[in-house]
């Protein structure tokens, strides 16, 4: 029996899967790394940290035997953080990470000063904070001594590729989402690196995500436990190696992953230039395109009002109490901008807040007001999509919030669409494991469609229309004194 592992590099914690040949996932470890906020809106880690979680990981997925029959390995990986290496390759700093909110005048001046159109020009998109571009140029401007020191930039897997094969890579889908690619033609983008002033040579070099990029070296090798001859491929950012295990690399398919953050992908065969950039358009792990949403709060919005709020974690207990009654009276709105939002306002100054509060209004008032403001804002990204001529009839869904029955009937409602939830959900791991079997499409079993609700598909449209008026209503506000 052969076997392949599926590393998926989270912002938490990291995820190891051992995959056989049938495509059976055969023993799962997850090992917890710390995360650092050393100024507010800051998110930083130690890419040292994802090396040690790794290895540790390695030693408790495997038997010996098993070690020996692994044929190959990837990494899917948090997007957009910024790693940097200097002449020796030893890290020059704490890796800047995609939710970090330190790039708000970087991000402006490339929208506003080089201009979106020019960016979608050159990359296809425009920037948004958490994207790569920004990150150098902020690091420029307030750590010049250590943007001086650059000889490589990477993605946070691909420090995890370079340190198991020595070899600078990354891959298309991940690479899309750090400004600095040409989507369109597949090759670093000449106006971006002159305006970041980083050079080709201090970029890795691209690959497929199915593509080997090398094997493991000695020293890798006995630090994980495995043979040399274990194939390394190039890997996926998270969420195109989490639609290639949910099979959405078909045009007319989607997937929404209501997880920590959200985010809706939808893939297409040939790529499509948009005029409006309030969605990202990557390269996908398959070697097509994908045109992808995000919701910077998602189940974190769930989990913040339950938690910290109600202090209580029972979540399916609390939503228990909510009933078709209350969905149809209930007059309090949500705004889940918790971290700000990217798509589609792309304004980091946003910030949650709950309209419509009343004497009578209850706990589980507010807590549908949640499941309902995070659904209308994946709605929102949706609508973006409709305007693109994509007529989505129905998606897979997949995250901790699909677990929640309540919460599928009120988004099911909410789109107009059907919910299909599979079977087993493993997530980018599982996605990149089959990547290293060079599997780049794989249907899964669907164990329960949800159906709107025809007595509140009406409701919902109206209250909809209602909560699209909030944030442009908010937007002053949100910019501050």
């Amino acid at each position: 029996m052969k076997y392949y592992i599926g590393i998926d590099l989270g912002t938490s914690a990291m995820k190891l899967l051992l995959v056989n040949e049938d495509r059976e996932v055969i023993k799962t470890v997850s090992k917890e790394y710390p995360l650092s906020f050393p100024r507010p809106s800051w998110s930083e880690q130690s890419p040292e940290d994802w090396w040690t979680a790794l290895k540790d990981g390695m030693g408790e997925l495997l038997t010996e035997d098993q070690a020996k029959r692994v044929e190959a390995l990837g990494v899917a990986g948090q997007m957009h953080g910024l790693v940097i290496l200097d002449r020796e390759d030893n890290v020059i700093r704490p890796a800047i990470l995609w939710n970090d909110g330190r790039t708000h005048e970087e991000t402006e001046y490339l929208n506003e000063a080089f201009g979106k159109e020019h960016l979608a020009e050159s990359t296809a998109n425009i920037a948004f904070a958490g994207f790569t571009a920004p990150k150098l140029l902020w690091l420029k401007k307030n750590e010049p001594q250590s943007f001086e020191k650059i000889r490589k930039i990477m993605l946070p897997k691909d420090f995890l590729n370079y340190r198991m094969t020595g070899i600078h890579s990354t891959d298309y889908s991940d690479a899309s989402g750090m400004l600095l690619l040409d989507v369109k033609n597949k090759c670093w983008s000449k106006k971006m690196l002159s305006t970041c002033d980083i050079s080709e040579d201090q970029l890795p070099t691209l690959y497929e995500s199915y593509e080997a990029v090398g094997t493991l070296t000695e020293e890798a090798a006995k630090d994980l436990g495995l043979n040399s001859s274990v194939r390394v491929i190039a890997g996926a950012g998270d969420n195109a190696a989490a639609a290639i295990g949910m099979g959405t690399v078909n045009e007319g398919s989607c997937n929404i992953s209501i997880g920590t953050s959200g985010t809706v992908l939808i893939p297409y065969d040939n790529f499509s230039q948009i005029q409006n950039n309030a969605i990202h358009n990557f390269c996908h792990a398959n070697g097509r395109y994908h045109f992808m949403a995000c919701i910077l709060s998602a189940a974190l919005c769930n989990q913040w009002f339950c938690s910290n709020i109600l202090g209580d974690k029972d979540y399916e207990s609390l939503q228990e109490k909510i009933t078709d009654e209350m969905i149809l009276k209930n007059e309090v709105y949500f705004l889940p901008y918790l971290m700000g939002e990217r798509s589609p306002i792309n304004d980091t100054g946003a910030s949650g807040c709950f309209l419509g509060l009343r004497p009578d209004t209850t706990r589980e008032d507010m807590l549908l007001a949640v499941l309902e403001g995070v659904s209308f804002a994946i709605r929102d990204n949706m609508e973006i999509v409709s305007s693109l001529g994509i007529d989505i009839k129905g998606s897979t869904v997949c995250g901790g919030g699909s677990r929640s029955p309540l919460w599928l009937k009120i988004l099911a409602s909410v789109l107009n669409i059907e919910l299909h939830v599979p079977t087993s959900e493993q997530g980018p791991g599982y996605g990149v494991a089959l990547l290293s079997m060079g599997i780049k499409d794989q249907q899964p079993n669907i164990k329960q469609t949800i159906s709107p609700d025809e007595k509140l598909i009406a409701r919902y449209e109206t209250k909809y229309q209602r909560f699209t008026k909030l944030y442009p209503s908010l937007k002053e506000f949100f910019k501050g004194e």
